[in-house]
């Protein structure tokens, strides 16, 4: 066979395979609330966009995230595999030189399995998996493109981000007002750091929309520092708490964007061939963004639900039921499986997925639930976390006695059962045992290791621009 004819053949079996496998799209927020979107009940921060994707397509009451803080539950997302079986269990310092503190290289991201298959992969946003150590950049993880910032927090004035070069950055202060890095070049600021992200995202769909592609869109936002534009501010003037009402306008920021960004589908006749998902990388941390997590027991590192049960919705129009309220636990180790499933990706033996395929279970060809068990441990403190069924056993400090909750009679965790039901509790600890008997303890030192006034800029020092 001639060179011609092989070629064409290749482009024959490529428009097939992107005709037949979605495109992926997880949209990200940082730090929101449970109760602070409108399809989980918000009444003070209108999120139609956001809300859209749970009313096209499937609202997940019981969704969480592998960790309660931003690193970690980050990277258990985008490998797929609970992060402490590869050691990320803290939020990494901000070393541009280490090439250790961050996403080990033995893992494999969901755009690293993808790649194989013929998919192009970008990330918008905040990292945090790593800095500016040669391996760590995304696209030495399997990403084709990036815009966005290396470290766990950024500044979203443009006038605050002076610092060009995030190699030479300082530490987590410095990290946050870093220039902007495409690829792996350094751009000026241009604007307003939401909005920035958000039409970078809709000219990633635009620039792809021909090919498999899967987009990480990951806000910073509304993550401290509480900074947001009058256009934003303006919309919230009945809320009179400062803190609540800038981190309202912040999350009505990334709502603007998420309807930018379904525009830019539907204008492309791309939501048929898309999973849109929208969750947040752990609980609000309630005193420090005035973010709120009702019903919920706890907040932003807690093995409370309020530490990492989340807002989680997809749509994937023409395949997942429209409107569907979906109460089995799901959790963003799921999205590297799915995706693995519906484009035929590979996964190394030794490394199985803990995530599974959700689209069966959300249309209704498999009743039962998609995880027996839930699990979350938060090494240096010794507490931990196991959700099987209904039943929650909670380790909520060092060296505390197991506590258990019934979840569907007691979703803030307020009535302990552990002496009611020995048995149920006795079956979760021991299923918390042989679990931890899988895992390694952390690779790096954290963000706690830090010492005092050495971490990101307070939260208190709002800043909002007219």
């Amino acid at each position: 066979m001639t060179v011609r004819p092989l070629l064409i053949l290749s482009v024959f079996f490529y428009a097939i395979i992107a005709q037949a496998v979605p495109n992926l799209i997880v949209i990200m927020a940082d730090d929101l609330g449970y109760a602070d979107v409108g399809f989980n009940g918000c009444k003070d921060i209108p999120t139609p966009n956001v809300d859209s994707i749970a009313s096209h397509g499937v609202r997940c009451t019981n969704g969480y995230v592998s960790y309660s803080v931003c690193g970690p539950s980050r990277a258990g997302f985008i490998t797929g595999r609970y992060q402490q079986r590869f050691g990320f269990e803290r939020n990494p310092q901000y070393q541009p030189n280490d090439p250790d503190m961050g996403l080990t290289r033995n893992e494999k991201t969901i755009a690293e399995l993808l790649a194989p298959v013929g998919y192009h992969s970008g990330i918008i946003g905040k990292w945090h998996l790593g800095a500016h150590a040669p391996t760590s950049h995304p696209m030495k993880r399997g990403f084709n493109e990036f815009y966005g910032h290396l470290g766990g927090g950024h500044k979203y004035m443009p006038e605050d981000l002076v610092i060009k070069d995030g190699a030479k950055a300082k530490g987590e202060g410095e990290s946050y007002r870093t220039w902007i890095l495409k690829n792996y070049t350094p751009v000026p600021p241009r604007k307003y750091l939401t909005d920035e992200f958000s039409d970078e995202a809709v000219s990633f769909v635009e620039r792809n929309k021909d090919k498999p592609f899967f987009l990480f869109l990951s806000y910073n936002a509304p993550h401290t520092p509480l900074q947001a534009t009058a256009k934003y501010l303006n919309r919230f003037t009945h809320i009179k708490d400062p803190k609540r009402k800038t981190y309202a306008a912040m999350v009505s920021a990334i709502d603007d964007g998420v309807g930018l960004l379904l525009k830019s589908l539907r204008e492309n006749k791309l939501e048929e061939k898309t999973i849109v998902a929208f969750l947040s990388d752990n609980g609000g941390p309630i005193t420090k963004n005035a973010s709120q997590n009702s019903p919920l027991r706890g907040s932003k590192g807690d093995v409370w639900e309020g530490g990492h049960r989340v807002p989680f919705a997809l749509q994937w129009k023409g395949t997942l039921p429209r409107g569907k309220t979906y109460d089995h636990p799901v959790s963003s180790l799921d999205f590297a499986a799915t995706m693995v499933a519906l484009s035929g990706a590979k996964v190394d033996k030794d490394k199985p997925l803990d995530g599974v395929n959700l689209v069966p279970y959300l249309v209704g060809k498999n009743p039962n639930s998609p995880h027996e068990v839930l699990f979350l441990r938060k090494y240096d403190d010794k507490r931990y976390s196991v959700r099987k069924g209904n039943f929650k056993l909670v380790i909520p400090f060092r060296n505390g006695k197991p506590q258990l909750y019934d979840l569907d009679e007691d979703i803030g965790e307020t009535r302990n059962l552990a002496s009611a039901k020995p048995k149920i509790l006795a079956e979760l600890n021991a299923l918390r045992k042989e679990w931890s008997a899988q895992l390694i303890d952390p690779t790096f030192k954290g963000l706690i290791h830090l010492k005092r006034g050495s971490g990101p800029p307070s939260p208190n020092k709002n800043k909002n621009k007219k």
